[in-house]
């Protein structure tokens, strides 16, 4: 199965689909066969792909999804957003007699076992859709959470909150993504924009209830209480989301993983999303302890974590939207870019409170839009029966990004006797090299000519 883009084609027109997805199951998105109607050859890319014309674009059943798959996105990524809250509090609490680079280890194999579990639950999903998942996710996200909060050392914590969380998380996280994508072709964009849109007001609300919460009822109520509001959010979350398109079984088969990876255009997206992702991940992690260290203050400087994810509402809605008339691969590269530039020439030679959190707000524009703009790239170049395996194969490739930069960010910054230059110069090279790569993987695609891809 091969997905290309021909120079000179266009889009919609280029996809080789396989003879499955010409062919879909039985009372979904059959239309009536049109007279002109003949075999339709790989070859041939002058007319759009069988069944373009099926996806609703909206409905109560579409619009429920939606929503459902947002509160996944916000008790999923919106709660790995809080890595700079809890990698502040455990250097100063309960793993005050660890390392920066060792606490932060536990926020990085957080996220990796999110992402990487895509793998599978990808599989799963297109084998199985998302019923179980979602019911098994919920359920080990929730208990994840609670284990937090009796938790007192580094390998209980560990436990809790860097595998079982995480790994429920990751069980919600990506159903949400691909069912969207059954629903919607041409809005899908904005669509996924507002999915994606959860993950950032749940990295604005969990912080401040955290920051808030802690003081008055301690660190372990303060979690239990953000796992009561995951539960609640995760109940409407299996009552609404949702696939068009039914799940077909197939036998389990190795190649299938690596298959994609032979792709060149997938191939480069792929280690674009790997690089961009292993520099976004360093602000992430580090601007918190990076702002305490300047002299700002401990109340203020946690609710950076609050302020990036509330300017990121903005960074994954309007670049999706946009990414609907310009393009998403044009869109993402401008994104990328931005990002480097803030990181390398905002970030950088930053210092004082002002300086800092001007860096925050523009910072989540520009990283909100890596993260919503990664699955629609990853959609449009994928068979629609095939999206969930080789999003997870996408995100699965790119957790190794996750699990990586922290901890790097944290040696250099130890290495370093406490500055944070060399760090932020690895996280801004990191996202540069990214932004290479999506630019070689659209000219893989289409060249380098002006036009809307």
């Amino acid at each position: 199965m091969t997905v290309r883009l021909y120079p000179g084609s266009d889009l919609k027109s280029s996809l080789n689909y396989t003879e499955e997805y010409r062919s879909p199951p039985s009372g979904v998105g059959k239309s009536k066969p049109s007279s002109s109607s003949a075999p339709h050859h790989p070859q041939q890319h002058d007319q759009p792909p069988p069944g373009q014309d099926e996806f609703p674009e909206g409905g109560a059943r579409a619009w429920l999804t939606v929503s459902g798959a947002s509160a996944c996105l916000f008790v999923s990524f919106g709660w790995v957003n809080c890595a700079g809250i809890f990698q502040s509090h455990y250097q100063a609490n309960q793993l005050s007699n660890h390392t920066a680079s060792e606490v932060s280890w536990i926020p990085a194999l957080q996220v990796f076992f999110m992402v990487f579990s895509g793998i599978w639950v990808g599989r799963i999903f297109d084998n199985y859709g998302p019923a179980i998942l979602l019911a098994v996710g919920s359920f080990m996200h929730v208990f994840g959470m609670i284990m937090i909060s009796l938790s007192t050392t580094y390998y209980q914590i560990l436990l809790s909150q860097a595998i079982c969380s995480a790994i429920g998380a990751s069980m919600v996280f990506f159903p949400a993504f691909t069912c969207v994508s059954t629903w919607f072709l041409k809005k899908r964009g904005a669509a996924m924009g507002l999915v994606v849109c959860g993950s950032s007001i749940g990295g604005v609300i969990f912080p401040v209830l955290l920051i808030n919460l802690i003081p008055k009822v301690g660190f372990p109520w303060a979690i239990r209480i953000c796992a009561f509001l995951v539960l609640a959010l995760l109940i409407w979350a299996n009552m609404t989301v949702r696939t068009r398109i039914p799940p077909v079984k197939r036998p389990f088969e190795f190649a299938a993983f690596i298959a994609p990876l032979t792709e060149l255009p997938f191939a480069l997206l792929t280690a674009a999303i790997f690089f961009f992702y292993w520099g976004m991940f360093v602000p992430f992690t580090f601007i918190v302890v990076e702002a305490l260290a300047g002299g700002m203050s401990e109340n203020l400087a946690n609710y950076l974590v609050a302020i990036l994810n509330g300017s990121s509402i903005i960074g994954r809605t309007v670049p999706n939207i946009m990414a609907d008339k310009l393009g998403p691969f044009n869109m993402m590269i401008i994104m990328a870019a931005f990002t480097t530039i803030l990181i390398l020439g905002v970030w950088l030679p930053s210092s004082g409170d002002a300086a800092i959190i001007t860096f925050a707000v523009l910072f989540g524009i520009g990283s909100g839009a890596g993260v919503g703009l990664s699955p629609v790239l990853i959609a449009s170049i994928s068979p629609l029966q095939q999206i969930g395996a080789r999003t997870g194969i996408a995100f699965g490739c790119a957790s190794l990004a996750a699990l990586t930069g922290s901890p790097i960010g944290g040696a250099i910054f130890t290495s370093s006797n406490g500055a944070f230059q060399s760090t932020k110069v690895f996280g801004g090279v990191a996202c540069a090299i990214g932004t290479l790569l999506f630019i070689a993987a659209r000219v893989s695609l289409v060249g380098f000519k002006p036009k809307k891809f």
